[in-house]
């Protein structure tokens, strides 16, 4: 695209670049005579007039280059968001312009057709030629579709999207399942786990291997279970899993337990096809795991990780509880490079962490072996679960209920993968902070569960496409660095969810600035309702309740505007946390706290010019996003919603 505009301003300002030439050899020739002849009036009148001449031919030119390249890059843009009204226009433009390339080419070649640079197998004219991205578009009459697109019909037969290669529906998971079983016998890195205990052998005359599932809710991909199997295979020994089922859980609802229970049916499935034991226990971890080791006798615990306070609360009575004879093990499963190893310290930024994590992405941005059938049997089975009745025993809030775009288990994660990498990875990059493209992955409320994928998959995976290499760029430094980061910022600080986590210069700022004025003041009722003056952020919480997710772009703008409209700091970041928390699907998660702290405490980032209330804080406004993204658009697409009750999201059981 960029090739093609410099050619078209070269032909465009031919004229003014030849005029400047002339202008400029004979202003230089009068200069040298106006040197030698510095008296004379006509030849200071004559230099006056060829470098004022000269002046405007070079405003000319740039004038021209300036409208051309935004012209059409407006023009591509608009076909992209609207691409019922003006793609069709876009097209014909450019293959008319390629159609008269061809003509002038023809004629020189003596009648031969030769194909412009930069198409691949384009047809002769009179036939559409490809977009830029698209790997098989069809011919004339055919529609291709563009970014933002989610199915929408046209004029004609609708190719398939580009990116896709002709892939069957599932292919992703055949490819998956082939590229483990070809990585069977791949060594573990044994930098992956740290040892919680001061044993480190089995112990001797054991019933099994205990793998205590937490954060990482799945079976293949999961470094934890690979080496807890690994453990029980050199000793021939049976393989259990445990999940410790929580009545509460921070301010999560029936939500986003419902989504975890029923992916944690489909592993329940899994591991009973594997041969390995799946046992559901209910309660605190720290007063029913230590018991469960002990009644079973198991000679190792595996477990996964999670830097935040409560689940490393868990770590620490287990670990006093259990017998001091048992290795306890953990294994960084969640992260491609493990916390402990991308850094010793809390770091300030992405620009801090990002070298060492891409140091060490080589070593641990591996293929991932098959978790296969287990070859030793256990003499202890486990309990038949009643996944009704834990669902109805729960003692969470159910007035927010499930979401119908994101189904758990790991088929609905690998198909949502699946069509991230065929319709939507190329545009990611220019079109990820735009709330009215679909250019997002949609993979949070699988990511966070550990459910069906890991983040070391979906990288892998990713990095296969060759003809996306920008928004691969873009993606891994979404999905790894950045929440990397946010693990950093968590295991690190303790008091990751609070105002004095924050840096000292952001405290200093947001305390001298506590008591300004602010024209708007909302009770957190108002805001879980939608209820303020911004039809943009109302959209915006209307997404966050009806759908279980905000568009990330937005999340930054919602959190500074609680900011903005509550007393004080400290409200606006339990606020936010508790919206977060309780309405998100891929809530009570380290990202989500992060994200907050960016937004209103400037975490990861910097000082900023001061204003009233933010201080030094990072400030977003409603002009702002309008020159971003329509932000008309979006508001009428969740306008439907007028109003948030409980009855609106209330499940029935």
């Amino acid at each position: 695209m960029s090739g093609r505009c410099y050619k078209t301003i070269y032909t465009w300002g031919s004229l003014q670049a030849t005029e400047i030439d002339v202008c400029f050899m004979c202003s230089v020739f009068l200069l040298g005579f106006y040197f030698c002849n510095a008296s004379s009036t006509t030849c200071k009148l004559l230099f006056c007039f060829y470098l004022t001449y000269l002046c405007v031919c070079m405003c000319s030119l740039f004038s021209t280059c300036l409208s051309i390249r935004y012209s059409r890059r407006a023009l591509l843009l608009i076909a992209i968001s609207d691409p019922n009204t003006t793609s069709q226009n876009y097209i014909s433009s450019m293959s008319s312009k390629r159609n008269l390339k061809r003509q002038r080419e023809s004629a020189s070649a003596g009648g031969k057709q030769s194909k412009p640079a930069g198409e691949r197998g384009s047809e002769s004219a009179g036939k559409q030629p490809k977009l830029a991205g698209e790997r098989g578009s069809e011919s004339a009459g055919k529609q291709p579709k563009l970014a933002g697109e989610r199915g929408s019909e046209s004029a004609g037969k609708q190719p398939k999207l580009a990116g896709e290669r002709g892939r069957e529906s599932g292919w992703l998971l055949k490819e998956v399942s082939e590229l483990r079983r070809a990585a069977q016998g791949c060594e573990f890195n044994k930098k992956r786990l740290r040892y919680l205990s001061s044993t480190q052998k089995i112990k001797q005359g054991s019933d099994g291997v205990l793998y205590w599932m937490s954060r990482d809710q799945r079976v293949q991909d999961n470094w934890a279970l690979i080496y807890a199997q690994q453990l029980a295979l050199a000793e021939k020994l049976p393989l259990h899993i445990c999940f410790c089922l929580v009545p509460r859980f921070l301010d999560a609802t029936y939500r986003q337990y419902a989504f975890m229970l029923k992916g944690l049916q489909e592993v329940a499935k899994e591991c009973k096809s594997l041969d390995i034991q799946f046992h559901l226990l209910s309660g605190e971890p720290g007063q029913n795991l230590p018991t469960f080791v002990k009644k079973c006798n198991f000679g190792a615990v595996v477990t996964d990780f999670n830097p935040l306070r409560i689940p490393l609360q868990w770590i620490e009575t287990v670990k006093k509880h259990i017998p001091s004879d048992i290795p306890f093990i953990q294994v960084d499963a969640h992260n491609v490079v493990p916390c402990w190893e991308a850094s010793e310290k809390l770091e300030y930024g992405a620009r801090t962490i990002r070298g060492k994590i891409t140091k060490l992405l080589p070593e641990f941005l591996t293929e991932i072996p098959l978790v296969d059938t287990h070859p030793h049997a256990a003499s202890q089975t486990a309990k038949p679960i009643d996944w009704e009745e834990v669902l109805s025993s729960l003692e969470v809030d159910r007035g927010v209920g499930e979401v119908d775009w994101a189904q758990p288990g790991t088929s609905a994660g690998m198909a949502m993968l699946e069509s991230f990498v065929d319709q939507r990875l190329r545009f990611f990059a220019t079109h990820r902070n735009n709330p009215n493209c679909d250019a997002l992955s949609h993979l949070s409320p699988w990511l966070h569960t550990g459910q069906s994928l890991s983040a070391q998959r979906v990288v892998r995976q990713v990095k296969r496409e060759k003809n996306a290499s920008e928004s691969v760029a873009s993606f891994t430094e979404e999905l790894v660095v950045r929440r990397e980061l946010a693990d950093n910022f968590c295991f690190y600080n303790h008091k990751y969810d609070d105002i004095s986590g924050a840096y000292d210069w952001a405290k200093k700022t947001l305390h001298e600035h506590s008591k300004d004025s602010r024209q708007y003041l909302y009770t957190k009722e108002q805001l879980e309702d939608g209820k303020t003056h911004d039809q943009l952020w109302n959209a915006a919480q209307r997404q966050l309740v009806s759908e279980g997710k905000m568009h990330g772009f937005l999340r930054m703008y919602w959190a500074k505007k609680i900011l903005e409209w509550t007393a004080s700091p400290e409200e606006a970041l339990s606020i936010a946390i508790y919206l977060n928390d309780r309405l998100s699907l891929d809530g009570c998660d380290p990202n989500g706290y992060v994200g907050c702290m960016w937004s209103i405490c400037g975490i990861h980032d910097q000082g900023w010019a001061e204003r009233p209330i933010f201080g030094k804080i990072r400030f977003m406004n409603y002009a702002g996003c309008k020159r971003k993204f329509d932000v008309a658009q979006f508001e009428r697409k969740y306008a439907a919603i007028k109003e948030i009750s409980k009855k609106d999201t209330k499940t029935s059981v």
